[in-house]
């Protein structure tokens, strides 16, 4: 329905699987459904099931698949996991997925984003609720960019 829209499509993520009890083969069906018709996935995973999560993922063949690792802990009690932390787990999830680029997302908010520039596990930031705040978004793609140059 959205393939003539976007380009990118967000599967998997924490609030479906929980809400919705989508298992990693349903997130897996998803994702071929999606590169079938074009669709660029990001795939979210989590702790402590990101290694289940994962495994489904190997026989897919997307070479575009982006993995959005995005701890459960800092979406429902609005509390970062720290940078340090973040990098272990994007190491962790390359392990499994290797070659696939990592997105952290977790609580991101312009005064913590900074911190996450650094971390060279990470090809970027998956934004979540600060992004509907237009000034707080604006904020942290601001800082992305700085962090680019």
């Amino acid at each position: 329905m959205v393939k003539d829209l976007v380009d990118y499509v967000i599967i998997g993520h924490s609030e479906r699987r929980r809400y919705f009890h989508e298992t990693a083969q349903d997130v897996a069906s998803k994702m071929s459904e999606a590169v079938d018709v074009g669709l660029v996935p990001i795939v979210c995973v989590d702790q402590p099931y990101a290694r289940s999560q994962l495994l489904a993922l190997n026989d897919s063949d997307c070479k575009e698949m982006i993995i959005a690792y995005g701890p459960v802990d800092a979406m429902t009690v609005r509390i970062p996991e720290p940078p340090i932390k973040a990098a272990e787990t994007a190491r962790f999830i390359s392990q499994i997925q290797p070659g696939r680029p990592v997105v952290y997302g977790g609580s991101l908010e312009p005064d913590n984003v900074k911190d996450y520039t650094h971390v060279l596990e990470l090809a970027g930031l998956f934004v979540g609720q600060a992004s509907l705040d237009v000034e707080s978004f604006l904020a942290i793609c601001e800082q992305m960019a700085g962090a680019m140059e």
